[in-house]
């Protein structure tokens, strides 16, 4: 169970550790890189193929302003690619519009803005599909989240 975390620039970093944060709660192997699609493509590719030839089986990449990142890298794999659009511009629709709006059929997934908990959530449902202790660990933390929301909220709160 490997997750490959890649950014364009080290000021994302406060954004996309939150990923490896949740990535870590589950015990799933990742490894980060911060490569630019614009300012260094050849490296990129050179990661894309070591990380599939080191069975990373899942990609988030988080960018900002144009966010070509996600859309370059999936368009080098088969592997899926979660998109995190990250607020540079714009309150970050930039981001987000450019990474949804993908051609087909090269798709990327994409949380929301600056959401990098989420596209951690989401890869390592994506892994739960093959591992099933991966998958019994979601079920109880999804049973342990909604336990805590309706003892801290079951009884009313005060206005």
């Amino acid at each position: 169970m490997k997750v490959a975390i890649i950014f364009g620039s080290k000021s994302d970093s406060n954004i996309m550790k939150k990923a490896a944060e949740c990535l870590k709660e589950f015990n799933v192997e990742y490894k980060a890189f911060i490569l630019s699609a614009h300012r260094v493509p050849e490296r990129l590719s050179e990661v894309i193929n070591d990380i599939e030839k080191e069975g990373f089986e899942c990609i988030i990449a988080g960018a900002g302003l144009a966010a070509h990142l996600p859309g370059v890298i999936a368009s080098q794999t088969i592997l899926p690619v979660i998109g995190v659009p990250i607020d540079a511009a714009l309150n970050g629709t930039d981001s987000l519009l450019s990474m949804v709006q993908m051609p087909k059929p090269i798709p990327v997934a994409v949380v929301g803005i600056n959401n990098a908990y989420n596209a951690g959530i989401l890869a390592t449902e994506i892994l739960s599909l093959k591992y099933p202790e991966l998958k019994e660990k979601l079920v109880n933390y999804r049973k342990q989240m909604k336990e805590k929301f309706i003892n801290e909220n079951g009884e009313g709160v005060e206005l």
